[in-house]
């Protein structure tokens, strides 16, 4: 996985994408980060956590976040999210 991340919603789905990927279910992630299930539902649907609780999650999914610097997205990728106008 090398999802480009830039909203909370972003994450979110990168967070349940790679949940499901595992073969994992809410509860199972939040036992093993040793959260509530809340706090995943909360990451997986981009609202606010903790930064604690967002490390704890990774960790139990083994995964990493990597910062780059910005740069403005490409036109396809723009098109990619949200449609051409037509």
């Amino acid at each position: 996985m090398n999802d480009i991340v830039r909203l909370s919603s972003d994450l979110g789905a990168a967070l349940k994408q790679a949940r499901q990927a595992a073969g994992m279910s809410i509860t199972e992630v939040a036992e093993k980060a040793g959260r509530v299930r809340d706090v995943i539902y909360r990451l997986e649907s981009g609202h606010d956590t903790s930064v604690a609780s967002l490390f704890a999650v990774l960790s139990a999914l083994q995964l990493n976040i990597r910062l780059e610097p910005a740069r403005m997205p490409k036109l396809e990728e723009v098109v990619a999210r949200f449609g051409a106008d037509e």
